[in-house]
């Protein structure tokens, strides 16, 4: 009986020194995530008087600001969709029959193209696809105007064309994996038993597959929904999208009776991103158990 306190305390001991090691970036992701994202929350219910409201989330589901949601999920959710097939297609072209250095090579291209996108990306496509163009004027050379109608980089199919770019490249990448993870083993022993090609995938290879490409739906999704500087530097703000919102709040484009709208539009906006996210994450960490 005697030795039960000491059996804890080294207990204990044994658990913070398991945790010792991580206790530099608990620190870091606390004081530069947590504690941002509880301050903007408690901030966001916060009046001009600094009392508690729900006033500000009243606002943010009135005009405009509920167009900006409804656009910026629109935008999101064709932007994931457009490039999800596409991309699982070309990452099972690339994975399976690409060579080493090609796959290498796509990679990175891939990387670097994913990761492309503010004035860069919108200046690339002012000067290839703008009224002024090159392959506009190539275009219409050959009879075709693509400004003959109401089309505009400045508009929503413009910045959705534009998104375009940098979500195909990005479904390559997170899909690679689950590509990747599919065994050989598996296609022989599916053939040893009878199965055709066809059966294969319709049993083992679309099932497999398919959480993960929900997954990097979800994720692509995401992306979409929180991408900022490339929409501003299309549209200078005239389309409804909810970033595109926020940030003018934020740069003192601010209604003075409700100082801290920006702020519940923020909070609204990681809601709907968490909704995202958290089951990509749950779906990735399932899926995890095949691929390893």
């Amino acid at each position: 009986m005697e030795g039960a306190p000491l059996e804890r305390s080294a207990f204990r001991f044994f658990k913070f020194k398991s945790v010792l090691p991580a206790l530099p970036f608990l620190i870091i992701f606390s004081f530069f995530f947590i504690y941002p994202i509880s301050k903007l929350i408690y901030v966001s219910f916060m009046s001009n008087e600094n009392n508690f409201t729900f006033g500000n989330y009243q606002t943010a589901f009135t005009e405009p600001y509920s167009t900006g949601f409804i656009n910026s999920i629109k935008i999101a959710f064709f932007s994931a969709l457009i490039t999800a097939f596409p991309g699982a297609i070309a990452a099972y072209f690339i994975e399976t029959r690409g060579p080493s250095k090609v796959r290498r090579s796509l990679a990175m291209m891939g990387g670097v193209l994913a990761n492309t996108g503010g004035v860069p990306l919108a200046f690339m496509f002012t000067a290839a696809i703008g009224m002024q163009g090159t392959l506009t004027k190539v275009l219409k050379y050959f009879g075709f105007d693509i400004y003959a109608g109401t089309f505009s980089l400045g508009t929503f199919t413009g910045i959705l064309i534009v998104y375009l770019y940098f979500q195909l490249p990005l479904m390559i990448i997170v899909f690679s994996p689950a590509i990747t993870s599919l065994r050989r083993e598996w296609v022989e022993a599916a053939r040893n038993l009878g199965a055709s090609q066809l059966n294969y995938w319709l049993r083992v290879g679309l099932p497999l597959l398919f959480p993960s490409f929900i997954a990097s739906f979800l994720l692509l999704f995401a992306s979409g929904f929180s991408a900022y500087a490339t929409a501003n530097a299309l549209t200078v703000g005239n389309v409804p999208l909810t970033p595109l919102q926020i940030g003018g709040l934020l740069d003192g484009n601010v209604s003075a009776a409700q100082l801290n709208l920006g702020k519940s539009l923020s909070v609204v906006m990681i809601l709907i991103s968490a909704i995202a996210v958290i089951p990509y994450l749950i779906i990735q960490r399932k899926a995890a158990r095949w691929q390893r």
